[in-house]
């Protein structure tokens, strides 16, 4: 999502955590910000639990109100859970006494398990006694629930189980699930006509590994050729469906490049490449590793036209300094900065036509064939990252045409050249008489703009609705202001 900086005289200067110029954001920016780019992982700069300790601090800053509509906005329309968790945990002590802090713990909950992390993390930070708005929220939460829900997430095997949840907060039994508290309190209600549960049960049953291989085997093909295994579940099981029924291969060819799923589930491009990834060490006993890969690649291909297309020219910009390609936990190569970054610029420079550079103690133009695969192209991006330092300014020193948008993507730590490009870019408008838009994605939340221009929009967030809000930024500059304000609960 997007977050629009209005007018110029409310960014103070700054230092960033790299000790460049930059400037602060509002507290309420620097929210949603984590909010939308926080998946609970260490970063270069910063580490998870210091993330969680930034958000709680923020919270001590903003209107109460305002970090709930943020809260509800996150989970409901990125499908942001730990960071959200976090947050209504702590809002609890904010929201003491508000007259809507009780339809707020209604309004939070996506999913039941929901409602155990925020009380495990309350428990954690907090005490034992759950606040009454809390428990009131969660007891009318369960109205959104029936059976299946319920059966699904119980949570068996975590410290607070939803059991614990009903006898707690007591909820109201509605006709749809009147039946299953009842079960869940005796323990006996179970998950029912979820793939995960043939699964599960095809495990228990089985009295030896070889049956239960074969369990396993007859359960993945009956998922596959009754529809029940969703286009999302199956690229994550790849690996296990696969690895478990080899022989199944040939179907999961053919749903991977299903164009008409891939349209109807909007799947955005990095969940091919982290596919990809997954597959990369496993064995190919039992089938053609290399259709494989070439049946994910096509798909990706396909999922592009879910990109949308911006009018005129786009300068796409990516960091490849130090900072983007390294993280605290150094197995999770896939979760850098650089890697998502270099996804993302891909992504655009093939669905639109748009010139392609990277920058770190300086910038250079990058011309690569965009009819190459979308994933050779991200992998030769991380390769050759230069992993220096970071000026901004080099940017629009080496910028040599005019652009309707530029794209940066970044973890927004300049230091190289006095921090902030706000010299540079006057001169590069001055020098070809444009005044284009700037997006500015923070790939980490870490806080800090380098931008503060009404034309510049620092952006967060990734899933298909970034690309979709890019466009309305362009015509409506309140966007994200707008968007957190009419959340309603």
């Amino acid at each position: 999502m997007a977050l629009f900086n209005k007018v110029k005289e409310r960014f103070r200067k700054v230092t960033n955590r790299a000790e460049g110029e930059a400037f602060d954001q509002s507290p309420e920016m620097k929210l949603v910000t984590l909010l939308l780019t926080s998946f609970a992982q260490d970063q270069f700069y910063r580490s998870a639990n210091h993330s969680f300790k930034e958000l709680i601090a923020l919270v001590e800053k903003v209107d109460p109100l305002f970090a709930a509509k943020a809260a509800i906005f996150a989970r409901k329309e990125y499908g942001m859970r730990s960071i959200t968790h976090v947050l209504a945990a702590n809002l609890a002590v904010y929201s003491a006494g508000a007259d809507w802090n009780k339809r707020f713990y209604e309004a939070v909950i996506a999913r039941p398990d929901d409602m155990l992390e925020i009380m495990a993390c309350y428990y954690a930070s907090k005490g034992k006694k759950l606040p009454n708005a809390m428990r009131k929220g969660f007891a009318k939460a369960f109205d959104k629930f029936d059976a299946y829900q319920l059966g699904k997430y119980r949570g068996e095997n975590k410290v607070v189980k939803l059991v614990d949840v009903v006898n707690l907060v007591h909820p109201k039994p509605t006709k749809k699930n009147a039946k299953a508290l009842r079960e869940l309190v005796k323990g006996e209600l179970r998950a029912k006509d979820t793939w995960q549960m043939k699964l599960t049960q095809a495990g228990q049953l089985a009295t030896n590994v070889t049956e239960k291989k074969e369990m396993k085997r007859q359960a993945w093909g009956a998922l596959l050729t009754s529809g029940k295994l969703g286009y999302f579940a199956l690229l994550r099981n790849l690996r296990n469906i696969l690895q478990e029924a080899p022989e199944l291969a040939p179907q999961v060819f053919e749903r991977l490049i299903n164009e008409k799923a891939i349209r109807r589930s909007k799947v955005f491009p990095f969940r091919y490449v982290t596919a990809i990834e997954a597959i990369k060490e496993i064995s190919s006993e039992g089938y053609n590793k290399n259709r494989l890969f070439e049946a994910l690649n096509k798909a990706l291909e396909i999922s592009l036209a879910n990109i949308p297309i911006f009018e005129g020219k786009t300068l796409v910009v990516l960091d490849d300094s130090g900072s983007m390609t390294s993280t605290r936990l150094r197995d999770m190569v896939n979760k850098t900065p650089l890697f998502i970054g270099a996804l993302f610029a891909a992504a655009l420079y093939k669905s639109n036509d748009a010139d392609l550079m990277c920058f770190s103690n300086d910038a250079r133009y990058v011309h690569l064939n965009a009819g190459d695969s979308l994933q050779g192209i991200q992998e030769k991006l991380v390769k050759d990252a230069r992993a220096a330092g970071t000026n901004f300014n080099a940017i629009f020193q080496t910028a040599n045409k005019k652009y309707d948008r530029i794209i940066i993507l970044s973890d927004m730590q300049g230091w190289i050249g006095g921090g902030a490009p706000t010299k540079t870019f006057k001169e590069y408008r001055q020098k070809y008489g444009v005044n284009p838009y700037i997006f500015s994605f923070d790939l980490t939340g870490y806080g800090s703009l380098q931008f503060p221009d009404n034309k510049v929009f620092a952006v967060a967030g990734f899933s298909e609705k970034v690309f979709d809000m890019m466009r309305l930024l362009e015509s409506d500059k309140q966007a994200l202001v707008n968007e957190v304000k009419a959340v309603e609960f």
